[in-house]
């Protein structure tokens, strides 16, 4: 007589077992490597060992879902979940510091160093509640930069600001200023001419020619060749 074979109940799988899915044109160790340096997958199992406390297990790949789309939800713009998380983690810290200052204030006439260290741990939750606020009060009021235009001019540069016409034939090199003295100096843009060589027999000259008048000035005269 035959047996009937039981059928097999079905796995129950993993949930700190991250299931990765093939990609064409990616190889597996390729595949792996983006898992491995991932942003959102290492934090994701941060988080789900900080919550396993008190939350139980989480499914690590459903996590990763999750951790994903909440990723792309604030880098398309929405960042209404941030603003939730920083208000959730101002009201703890804010119990937090409430929770410590009672805790030093029932010790107070007992035992001082304990009443010191519950103090100054109920001030680092407090200063850290304001710091939180002070980031939500920044992300739902972006400040207003002022920003002043800095001009830095290398060389011979002219920027002029505000209504003032600025014209390229304006920019003038300082050694050419002095020839904007006078308006009616004109520059001599002919090439330079070569120096003529001197004739040695006009080199000397003749003595004073005294004429008939002696009481004119003489005159100088070259010899004539």
């Amino acid at each position: 007589m035959a047996t009937k074979k039981k059928a097999k109940t079905p796995t129950k799988p993993d949930p700190s077992t991250l299931n990765v899915t093939e990609e064409k044109g990616k190889t597996k160790e390729r595949k792996l490597a983006e898992v491995q340096l991932s942003p959102t997958i290492p934090n994701t199992i941060t988080a789900q060992s900080f919550l396993k406390s008190f939350a139980g297990e989480v499914d690590l790949t459903e996590a990763v879902t999750v951790m994903n789309e909440k990723s792309d939800k604030i880098i398309a713009g929405d960042l209404d979940e941030l603003e939730s998380t920083l208000t959730a983690q101002a009201v703890s810290l804010n119990a937090i510091f409430s929770t410590l200052a009672n805790r030093s204030a029932n010790n107070m006439g007992h035992d001082l160093k304990t009443v010191e260290i519950y103090m100054r741990l109920a001030l680092k939750a407090q200063a850290q509640c304001a710091r939180t606020i002070e980031v939500l009060s920044i992300l739902k009021n972006p400040p207003v930069i002022f920003a002043k235009q800095a001009n830095i001019a290398h060389g011979h540069q002219q920027v002029n600001n505000g209504n003032q016409s600025t014209r390229t034939g304006e920019i003038l090199n300082s050694s050419n200023e002095l020839l904007n003295k006078d308006s009616n100096a004109t520059l001599d843009t002919r090439g330079t001419s070569e120096a003529s060589s001197v004739n040695q027999d006009m080199a000397t000259v003749e003595a004073l020619n005294r004429g008939k008048d002696s009481g004119r000035q003489g005159k100088i005269k070259p010899e004539r060749l």
